[in-house]
């Protein structure tokens, strides 16, 4: 689903830092149209990251996060050449996944 997330990934003395922009709508499911109708909610419920495989980071959102979240996190280990990938599924069933090398 659309866009590619921006993400990069930087190891400084044992800790790898995680910086990724993702471009999802995130419609929390109380605005209306022009028309008075709800828009329906469509948001991103569940952020994944793996580094080299292993689960680093889960974490589940609701509706209450903003447009085009920017999420920044931190980990023990990485090196130079590591592969960090950062995974998204939202409410409706789309998803996405993108990977990054560690600087």
């Amino acid at each position: 689903m659309g866009r590619p997330m921006r993400i990069r990934a930087k190891a400084d003395n044992g800790v790898t830092t995680v910086r990724a922009l993702m471009a999802h709508i995130m419609e929390g499911g109380q605005r209306k149209d022009s028309s008075g109708k709800i828009i329906p909610a469509h948001f991103i419920s569940e952020v994944t990251a793996t580094h080299n495989g292993k689960v680093v980071l889960s974490a589940q959102w609701g509706s209450a996060v903003s447009q085009n979240p920017y999420l920044a996190f931190s980990f023990a280990g990485g090196a130079a050449g590591d592969k960090v990938v950062v995974s998204w599924k939202d409410n409706e069933g789309d998803s996405r996944s993108d990977e990054v090398t560690v600087s």
